[in-house]
């Protein structure tokens, strides 16, 4: 090897390995007092990319879950303000069901009707105040939200609030007379039925029925057929009649549905008849200052009379608490035939040629809890109808608040359990691996020192050209 003073390639050599050592020990250095092994794009651009977006997952991952707690809290605020509300229409059906009993006087019906206009009232204070953040609930406003519960957009989960007032809930109705169902009462020995080609379509809150022909049903059998689409409509009837005029020569039958009454058995007593209709769970009470007696059934295809010639008793269609058009049972049969009642929860339309069965309009009505009054017996009965139908409607709501509070519960759940995982993914890409880290920073360290002292050494070679010189 040639002698050489002004190139010295080995002491240029040792430079080069000491300046690697230092930068690699500076490396580790970063490495372990960061925690980190991408520190900067140089380090791993690709990792670095990686473990950013994985970043900007677990990050957003932890807003979706505090998103979805708020959205359980507001789900819990609502739901225990429906539970109120359930509370108050149960004690306004036990006063409707306690007005509905005949020992109660016009002062008793009065007092308890005082009580339910409070209950009404704080029914609606209860809508209109309960909110989450100043943001109203249940008053209608809320209408349908959506939360935010995942890291990426339009993950969202939907939650509907609706009003629950007084005067949003109750039933929706619709009744009315027909051309033949709660006609008024006609000559006759056979319950009316459906003329030809009456089909009817009902659209209700679980869908909407084909055309369904219920031609050549009496009232009783239509309802059932109608029920039997399962649009959310419910279908029932009600016959109510008055009976005057009713002596020891009316020797016939009265049919209430299938229940029949021999009326030779009651030698003209009109409350002896009412007695016995009632037992067979029928409504019935006659009046000594009118002399009339008021028969109401459910469920039945109507009623009728049958007698001989020579009768003398008249029976006729109630409706509203008017008499409609009597009729004389020595024409040899009265017929009253039942109307058809359709209620549900939601708003329903009932279409198609159901001019037999119901009168003008195919839309259902909304008979709210502010309406309900019981100072009436009749109107204690028509309550309960109502109120059961705002039971049903807010036990409805809070089924799909439950629901929505146990899916966010299980969201909740399974982004945990993501952003665990993608956390543990993003360490094994960006974290520092110390017992490594710390095994390269010795092995800089030593390898830093050692070229050191070589450098030091080569330093010294261009001095043996001085021994030459002698």
């Amino acid at each position: 090897m040639a002698i050489s003073v002004n190139t010295n390639v080995t002491s240029m050599k040792a430079q080069t390995n000491m300046n690697r050592a230092s930068t690699d020990q500076q490396t580790s250095m970063e490495r372990l007092s960061s925690g980190l092994r991408i520190n900067s794009a140089k380090d791993d651009a690709a990792g670095l990319q990686i473990s950013n977006r994985m970043t900007s997952q677990i990050n957003g991952i932890g807003v979706a879950m505090r998103n979805a707690n708020d959205g359980i809290s507001i789900a819990q605020t609502a739901e225990g303000a429906m539970q109120e509300s359930t509370n108050i229409l149960q004690r306004m059906r036990d006063l409707s069901l306690q007005s509905a009993n005949g020992s109660n006087s016009v002062e008793d019906r009065g007092a308890m009707q005082k009580e339910m206009s409070s209950l009404q009232s704080e029914l609606t204070r209860i809508a209109d105040t309960t909110s989450f953040g100043g943001q109203k609930l249940i008053d209608g406003s809320y209408g349908t939200q959506n939360f935010q519960v995942g890291s990426e957009a339009n993950q969202t989960i939907s939650l509907s609030l609706n009003d629950v007032s007084s005067n949003a809930i109750g039933q929706n109705q619709k009744t009315g007379a027909g051309s033949v169902f709660g006609a008024a009462a006609a000559a006759g020995t056979a319950y009316g039925t459906a003329t030809a080609a009456t089909d009817i379509i009902l659209s209700g809150p679980t869908g909407t029925s084909v055309a369904t022909d219920i031609s050549a049903m009496d009232a009783k059998a239509a309802s059932e057929a109608l029920n039997a689409l399962g649009t959310g409509v419910e279908v029932s009837t009600k016959t109510t009649v008055e009976i005057a005029g009713m002596t020891a020569a009316d020797n016939g039958t009265l049919e209430i549905g299938t229940d029949s009454y021999d009326l030779s058995k009651f030698n003209g007593s009109m409350e002896d008849l009412a007695t016995a209709i009632g037992k067979d769970g029928h409504s019935a009470s006659f009046d000594s200052g009118t002399g009339k007696l008021s028969i109401s059934a459910d469920d039945v295809a109507g009623i009728k009379a049958v007698g001989p010639a020579g009768g003398t008793m008249t029976i006729a269609t109630v409706t509203n608490g008017t008499a409609g058009v009597a009729d004389t049972v020595d024409v040899g049969g009265v017929v009253v035939n039942a109307e058809l009642k359709f209620s549900s929860t939601d708003a329903f339309t009932v279409a198609g040629t159901s001019g037999a069965i119901t009168g003008a309009g195919t839309t259902s009505s909304l008979s709210t809890i502010r309406d309900v009054d019981i100072t009436s017996e009749q109107g204690a009965q028509d309550a309960l109808a109502v109120i059961d139908s705002a039971i049903a409607s807010i036990d409805s709501n809070r089924a799909d608040l439950g629901a929505v509070q146990n899916r966010m519960n299980f969201t909740i759940n399974n982004l945990s359990n993501v952003q665990t995982n993608v956390s543990d993914a993003r360490s094994r890409i960006q974290d520092v691996d110390f017992a490594k880290e710390t095994a390269e920073l010795t092995k800089q360290q030593i390898l830093s020192q050692t070229s050191s002292a070589m450098l030091a050494q080569a330093n010294q070679l261009p001095q043996a050209a001085l021994s030459l010189l002698g």
